[in-house]
């Protein structure tokens, strides 16, 4: 597995892509999305056993207009600063951000095979307006706290979509994961799956204030299974 970090020209700037290559050199893409913690030590875990099951993963630093290359830690100190510097986060700059990392993508001699997108609480919801505006071969979106508030725009996604929430999330309340999940009712391309006893971010292995791995094991499972059926590495 190599690793670089591509640049990305925006309207208003340019901004880091750190790629991870697959051992094969190529493969199909994902366009992974931060949480508040920048891409850090989590989105690495996460990039790296994505490619070493055959993806090319890019993840954009999506704070780059209010801290460069933020990593924020896995702390109470580190998460209430990470939250303080997402308050002033754009979300239309970041899905615009995401949508040229996804052209940046298709553009690459290493991608063959399709480009799909895995974000975390807030690229939860960063991924999912992506998915409204263009198409891409799976969209895995876990526990995007916008979600819910934009059930509206789900008509607009065509592609593949799977929604991950945790049923005892106190950032997103059950009766919201409920509105998501009456939105995706007789959607063929949506996919709902809620762990009840999961709290936010579960998935988040560096943090000991909330993964919790049952519920990350299980849900993992089914977004590799997810991305097995619409976007095969091999």
């Amino acid at each position: 597995m190599r690793t670089r970090t591509d640049r990305i020209d925006s309207h208003d700037g340019s901004f880091d892509v750190k790629v991870w290559l697959p051992d094969a050199e190529t493969g199909p893409a994902i366009l992974l999305v931060q949480e508040i913690y920048g891409v850090g030590p989590y989105i690495e875990k996460v990039a790296a056993e994505l490619a070493s099951r055959g993806y090319v993963v890019a993840a954009p630093d999506l704070f780059w207009r209010l801290h460069p290359n933020w990593v924020g830690e896995h702390t109470p100190e580190g998460t209430a600063a990470s939250i303080e510097l997402s308050q002033g986060f754009d979300l239309a700059h970041g899905v615009s951000d995401c949508a040229l990392t996804v052209a940046h993508l298709r553009a690459l001699p290493e991608v063959r095979g399709g480009v799909g997108a895995l974000g975390f609480c807030l690229g939860g919801s960063v991924d999912y307006m992506l998915a409204t505006q263009i198409g891409l071969e799976a969209v895995l979106s876990f526990y995007g706290s916008a979600v819910p508030d934009a059930t509206g725009l789900m008509e607009r996604i065509e592609s593949p979509l799977l929604l991950v929430f945790g049923g005892s999330d106190p950032y997103i309340p059950r009766e919201r994961v409920a509105v998501v999940e009456k939105a995706a009712e007789g959607r063929p391309n949506v996919v709902m799956h809620v762990e009840e006893e999961a709290g936010h971010a579960f998935h988040n292995s560096e943090s000991a204030m909330f993964h919790q791995p049952e519920p990350a094991r299980r849900a993992w499972e089914v977004a590799l299974g997810f991305l097995e059926r619409h976007l095969p590495a091999r």
